[in-house]
């Protein structure tokens, strides 16, 4: 009767917690497609989701029914366990075992002459089990890979996971040394009592086996099938891809493939070898395990041997083996391009000299190997005839595994490449060079020579006046600490970011009194630049008493207004001059923002600058409820608002409210009575966030930033404030591309993303045709991408080259810049970024936007610039800029020095200021009683054919930080100024005071 109450008890507990499973499945499906339709992607979700269900189905079933089936089979041929009492014969013995189908079993055994005592049968059976619990931790760390990578806000497609093998043996044993003689913190303790808890889990999995193999087996068995469907589920773009390659036009100097193999079809080949490994060495281990258990061979310390049916079971799942080995050996071929041995990246003279060959030899091996195993499952003979053919290739196989793998590859290194190691090595690294060059876009860099003739004069000066009236004097980060101060106004507001854009502004010039000569102006708006900051609401500094459910979802909804401040230009006191600032009454419109004169308003439209998605809104919102939201704080009064926008999913219904109440796990939804029927659920409001669950397989840049436009076609809401985000397309299968410190070795910014902020709407506008990987994915999903002609003209003029793309290009070129074989391999003319004084610390230089007429130019452009210094030396060598707007958009130019003249770097530079006895006793000055004068970012601004530095300093205070610019230094030649305001200090180096008073001549007695 208690038998069947806990039967039943636990059959209940278990239909109930399926059934939550389900429910809570089905639950986050709809309400995710719910979401996707709100976005206006929910065909690309669905075919996304038809890809995932079919892929893990087909993985789940075929690991499922292959890895079942061999135990369901071998169980059926295992021996029957011996009743108490019953004594062992031995076949090879005069008299068999009374019991008729022992004696059928046993007279078919292939035993050894005693069989396998205690002494061998222990080990192996614990060897067999520790391998099987080795190989569920790898798998184990991958799941948890895939489960960080999944909530990664910036996360991409996981990349293949290495198969499990010797080597994954050995990094798993090592993961074993605990850190017990040096624990200092918290993060050590966790380590080690992870190794700890990975030791007992070995531990009882192996007494696990030996208490009841079947059971664990089985259960090991669903456990893979359900870790293979996630694999390969999850890798759902590398299949799409390879279903709709795009080739790249280019052959690999190897094998002669086109790119596209490799970049479309080789992941998806490694993805099979690693399921087809793991299947395999699961079932040979799980088989074996079960005929060595068998029979109660543990407890009789003795097993019989192997009979012809089992041998044969074994036979089948080892040719299987190497047939798969002989696929991974061929894929090993391949996987020789992204070799990091030799003195350059990819297939070297001994890869292709000696592991080429090598592999090639396994591939053969194998596969004879495998028909051998083939003819013994056929036409099994248990004499050594037979035998000894397999245990000599297996030899010879690991023999030439080891020697060719680890010895031969050594002996080449050394006796035959490294004393001729250029002579050698030359076709490989031009190889190297130029498919790294390729695959970062390197070889569409235009190199020029720039040969500072040290002629600037103060009219050039005034020819380049657009140059000099954009050099930036704000740095963002004195000016997000000004605007903490000053910009901020309620606690719960925060500036999390800055960023340099560029804007046009219908400003009358001083000299044009009249109506109509101020319009003829405002027709040819000048291009100023400017540093713009979103005021986003941050709920986690909202007084703890006042965080409520009602607060933190249905009132503290969005944040309001920006902040734009011209970048070459000082406020009184030393502060920001702002255009836009504060949130009062302009002088039109009541309610929004703060501008500084009527020719800004008609330049930056600013209506109702409402931030609902953005950089820190990562909760989630309902609006359009009974409980208005709070719009603006106004004096000592809030102004509220509804929200009446396109975005949000609507949650008016009774069903739609249980639905994302699970979803979200936020029950309070169920108790309230502030929701109406027009009321929306607005969720997944970081942008970022956003935007990678729509296209996961995009690579997103780390710096959104916020445009104000007219972009809205239907004039229907006063919101012109949208983010701009750059994608990439990245690939780590480019052949012979050094990726360096990077994850990728292939990369191209391929989409732009512009989200509305105060709808929600994403579009993604695709900007490299050229690219074959965004191809293949306009192919795939035609209805998520838009060419870039169908982006509106007052969002375009805001696109800019991105940062992330500029210092990736940037940090390889300082190795492949070199395109001589023998330059490269010596290293001699290695590029470094120059370092630079920040605040009082030295750190490298960050590339940074400017508004300058270039060389070659005819006029000024937004242009992206760094400079480059020799490795081992502070003068300059070379800069490279990054042009941003109109048709030369994307374009790069390199413009390198003479070796033989000394051009300063910006270390030098750095060097100059802070030695210069006047410069240095007033930043000492300034740093004493409670304040200190931080250097701001040194700026090489090349005009003309000359080069100017020009470096802010700021004063601040130690406590309530509120940055002032204080002077401005200026660098030329040998000549350094510093002064209160940039045209000061130019006027001082290029203008300086003549002395009046007369010569004083005295004759010489």
């Amino acid at each position: 009767m208690l038998k069947n109450f806990w039967k039943r008890g636990f059959g209940l507990i278990a239909l109930l917690l399926g059934l939550w499973l389900v429910v809570d499945l089905v639950s986050h499906l709809v309400a995710e497609i719910f979401w996707f339709e709100e976005v206006g992607y929910l065909t690309a979700f669905r075919l996304r989701l038809k890809t995932q269900f079919i892929l893990g189905a087909i993985a789940f079933l075929l690991t499922a029914a292959f890895l079942l089936g061999n135990l369901i089979l071998a169980a059926r041929l295992q021996y029957p366990c011996m009743d108490s009492g019953t004594t062992l014969i031995l076949p090879n013995q005069k008299t068999l075992n009374p019991n008729p189908h022992w004696q059928e079993k046993f007279q078919e055994a292939v035993i050894p002459k005693n069989g396998i005592t205690w002494r061998w049968l222990l080990p192996i059976v614990m060897l067999l089990s520790l391998l099987l619990g080795l190989m569920l931790l790898y798998y184990g760390q991958i799941i948890l890979g895939f489960w960080h990578n999944s909530i990664s806000v910036n996360a991409i497609t996981p990349s293949v996971p290495s198969i499990f093998e010797v080597s994954s043996i050995f990094q798993q044993l090592q993961n074993f040394k605990s850190k017990f003689p040096v624990i200092t913190n918290l993060q050590q303790w966790q380590q080690v009592l992870v190794q700890i808890g990975q030791l007992f889990l070995l531990v009882g999995f192996i007494l696990a086996i030996a208490v009841n193999h079947q059971f664990v087996l089985i259960a090991i068995a669903v456990i893979l099938s359900l870790f293979y469907a996630l694999v390969l589920s999850s890798n759902w773009s590398k299949f799409l891809l390879d279903l709709n390659p795009t080739t790249f036009n280019t052959i690999d100097p190897l094998f002669k493939h086109d790119i596209s193999f490799y970049i479309f079809s080789l992941p998806v080949w490694e993805l099979l070898d690693f399921w087809l490994s793991g299947l395999l060495i699961f079932a040979l281990i799980a088989v074996a395990l079960t005929y060595l258990l068998s029979g109660n061979s543990l407890s009789e310390g003795k097993f019989i041997g192997f009979s012809q049916q089992q041998l044969r079971h074994l036979c089948g799942i080892c040719c299987l083996l190497m047939l798969e080995m002989a696929f991974h050996h061929w894929l090993a071929r391949y996987q020789l391009l992204y070799s990091t041995r030799g003195v350059t990246y990819g297939a070297n003279y001994t890869e292709v000299a000696v592991q080429l060959r090598v592999n090639t030899a396994l591939v053969l091996l194998s596969s004879a190997i495998a028909l051998l195993f083939l003819w013994q499952m056929l036409f099994l003979r248990s004499n050594k005839k037979v035998i000894k053919p397999i245990i000599i290739s297996l030899g010879l196989f690991l023999a030439l595994s080891f020697t060719g793998n680890f010895l031969f590859p050594r002996i080449v290194q050394r006796l035959v490449v490294q004393p001729n190691e250029i002579l050698r090595e030359k076709p490989y690294i031009e190889r190297s060079i130029a498919m790294t060059r390729k695959a970062f876009a390197l070889d569409n860099i235009e190199v020029k020579t720039f040969n500072p003739d040290d002629q600037l004069t103060y009219s050039d000066i005034q020819k380049n006046k657009l140059t000099i009236d954009n050099i930036r004097l704000w740095d963002t980060l004195p000016l997000l600490k000004t605007n903490q101060q000053l910009q901020q106004i309620r606690a719960y507001y925060q500036f999390l970011d800055a960023d340099i854009d560029r804007y046009n502004l219908k400003v009358a010039q001083d000299n044009l009194a009249s109506k109509a000569q101020s319009q003829i102006a405002n027709s040819n708006p000048k291009s100023q630049q400017v540093i713009i900051a979103p005021r986003e609401l941050n709920y986690n500094s909202v007084p703890t008493e006042a965080k409520t459910w009602i607060n933190n979802h249905l009132i503290y909804t969005h944040g309001y207004g920006f902040t734009i401040s011209p970048v070459n230009t000082v406020g009184a006191g030393g502060l920001p001059d702002y255009f836009v600032k504060d949130i009062g009454i302009s002088i039109n419109d009541a309610g929004t923002l703060k501008t500084s004169d009527e020719s800004i308003e008609n330049s930056i439209p600013i209506g109702k600058p409402r931030i609902y998605y953005g950089e820190l809104t990562n909760n989630y919102v309902m609006t359009s409820t009974r409980t208005k939201e709070l719009d603006y704080p106004s004096g000592d009064e809030n102004v509220y608002n509804i929200y009446d926008g396109n975005g949000g999913v609507k949650i008016g219904a009774w069903w739609q409210q249980l639905l994302f109440a699970e979803y979200l796990k936020d029950w309070q939804m169920l108790l309230t009575w502030n929701f109406t029927p027009e009321t929306k659920l607005l969720f997944r409001r970081n942008i970022t966030e956003r935007i990678q669950a729509i296209a996961p397989f995009l690579r997103f840049d780390s710096d959104p930033y916020l445009v104000v436009a007219d972009a809205n076609p239907d004039k229907q809401q006063e919101n012109y404030l949208y983010w701009i985000v750059d994608a990439y397309t990245t690939s780590d299968r480019y052949p012979y591309s050094d990726p360096g410190k990077y994850e990728f070795n292939y990369i191209r910014n391929s989409v732009k993303v512009v989200i509305d902020a105060y709808n929600g709407s994403a579009n993604f506008y695709v900007t490299d045709p050229q690219d074959p990987i965004i191809n293949s994915w306009t192919a795939i999903f035609p209805k998520l991408f838009k060419p870039l002609n169908t982006m509106p003209v007052t969002l375009k003029s805001h696109i800019r080259y991105p940062l992330d793309l500029f210092s990736t290009q940037s940090e390889r070129l300082l190795t492949y810049h070199m395109t001589d074989t023998q330059v490269f391999y010596n290293r001699e003319d290695q590029w470094r970024i120059p370092n630079e004084i920040y605040g009082d610390k030295p750190r490298a230089v960050e590339p940074y936007y400017l508004i300058m007429k270039l060389p070659t130019a005819e006029s000024e452009e937004f242009v992206l610039l760094l400079p480059f210094t020799p490795i081992q030396r502070n003068n300059l060598i070379a800069w490279m800029a990054a042009r941003s707007d109109g048709k030369n958009y994307g374009k790069l130019l390199l413009y390198q020095f003479p070796k033989q003249e000394l051009i300063y770097g910006t270390e030098q530079i750095e060097a100059r200021i802070n030695q210069d006895p006047v410069i240095s006793q007033q930043i000492s000055l300034w740093n004493r009683q409670g304040s200190r004068a931080l250097q701001g970012n040194l700026l090489v601004i090349p005009i003309e054919q000359s080069l100017l530095y020009v470096e802010p300093l700021y004063l601040e205070a130690e406590q309530n930080s509120l940055p002032t610019l204080v002077r401005v230094i200026v660098v030329y030649e040998n000549r350094i100024v510093m002064a209160e305001t940039l045209e000061k200090a130019l006027q001082a180096i290029f203008q300086p005071a003549k002395s009046t008073t007369p010569a004083i001549v005295r004759p010489v007695e």
